[in-house]
């Protein structure tokens, strides 16, 4: 006989939790994990809803606590990447934070309700950790990647300023492959420097294969991809003006400055423009439609956790929305504690929304550094094609 626990959740027997309430309890009670973070599903990525002094804070965090932590910036380019190569989507979904870089990412997040203010891109996250000012502390770098001479123009700069951020190792690899780049010599030199961050400096699709399949090999705790920030720092290519990034042109600027870059911008900009006609319109406009339609009328959310021998079955029934998400979070994490694998039945769900494809995400996460596995059952054909509209038809092939 299969072991139950029945959850009833109901909003209005239920104190009420805001998302941002519900965030705050989990820090102070020790508690900074998956679940605990404000990410949503959009258009199959998870993108996460933060200022940058939360950020900042995060960071210390784990460099404090020594805890590996990957952090990536997804942009157009990432998501258009993410959308044909698998690996390179699974980088950004074992992430430990995704917070947005690139204005059309925001203007489809706020198209879709969706409460990602602002850009964090890589390189405004580089320049605030180098100022102590921002950060309240000094962090120790290793640079990894980017042309010699930028590399060691910077790794100099920072120890010149000695300001928030101090260089102890820089290594350019070169132009090898992935396995190449993986060398025990490399990591060794890399885990030897006992630098707070990894910051590395390759091509997207590279530093995020690169990052994902030495993981557990790198020592240092917090690591991430900052791209083109390498050559703003080095003073090899001028930023955008703060105008051009507030209006979405930095793309137009970078051109300017790299020209060979148009082709990937004429093809990013392509295959974005295709999915925000045949996704992001109809997601809006449904989001728009329930607003004013069946927004309020029954967003109760009800679960039952159910634990047997091979696995963890949890029903999902009512509305999975934004609002009902802090009280899903605790039956999650009661379904995670067991180290099964988890069903998840949408058989009697009238809803999801964006944060809970992001909660299923982070499920799924959790699920997979644990050796266990995420399926659904009970997908309406309705369900399955807002899975699909959202980016998210992934997940049910599994």
């Amino acid at each position: 006989m299969p072991e139950s626990l029945r959850y009833h959740l109901e909003r209005q027997d239920d104190p009420v939790i805001s998302e941002s309430t519900g965030m705050a309890l989990s820090h102070a009670q020790g508690r900074l994990d998956d679940l605990s973070r404000e990410v949503f599903g959009v258009m199959g990525l998870p993108l996460d809803a933060l200022d940058l002094p939360r950020l900042l804070q995060i960071l210390k965090i784990k460099i404090d606590s020594k805890t590996p932590f990957l952090l990536s910036t997804p942009n157009v380019n990432f998501l258009i990447m993410s959308r044909s190569d698998r690996a390179f989507r699974e980088s950004l979904l074992m992430s430990d934070l995704c917070p947005v870089d690139g204005m059309p990412l925001v203007w489809i997040a706020r198209l879709l309700g969706i409460p990602i203010k602002e850009r964090l891109s890589g390189s405004d996250i580089f320049d605030a950790l180098r100022s102590s000012k921002k950060t309240g502390f000094q962090l120790e770098v290793f640079l990894f990647g980017g042309a010699e001479d930028a590399v060691e123009s910077v790794s100099k700069k920072l120890n010149i300023e000695a300001d928030g951020m101090k260089c102890v190792g820089a290594l350019n690899p070169g132009f090898g492959t992935i396995e190449d780049m993986s060398s025990d010599g490399i990591l060794r030199s890399i885990n030897a420097s006992g630098a707070d961050l990894l910051s590395v400096f390759l091509s997207a699709s590279k530093a995020q294969a690169w990052l994902l399949l030495n993981h557990d090999r790198l020592q240092i705790p917090v690591r991430a991809q900052f791209g083109s920030a390498i050559n703003y720092q080095a003073g090899k290519v001028r930023r955008a003006p703060e105008v051009f990034r507030r209006l979405g042109l930095e793309w137009l600027w970078r051109i300017k400055e790299e020209p060979y870059l148009w082709r990937r911008y004429w093809t990013d900009g392509g295959s974005l423009a295709k999915l925000f006609l045949t996704c992001v319109v109809p997601l809006s406009i449904s989001h728009q439609w329930w607003r004013l339609v069946g927004g309020r009328k029954d967003d109760h959310l009800f679960v039952e956790v159910s634990e047997s021998q091979c696995g963890v079955l949890v029903k999902v029934s009512g509305s999975a929305v934004a609002a009902n998400a802090n009280l899903a979070v605790s039956r999650f994490r009661n379904a995670l504690q067991t180290k099964k694998d988890v069903l998840i039945d949408l058989a009697d769900a009238r809803r999801i929304d964006a944060r809970f494809f992001g909660l299923f995400l982070m499920v799924r996460k959790q699920l997979m550094q644990r050796g266990c596995s995420l399926r659904f059952q009970g997908v309406t054909p309705r369900l399955a094609r807002s899975f699909r509209f959202n980016g998210f038809g992934y997940l049910l092939d599994y």
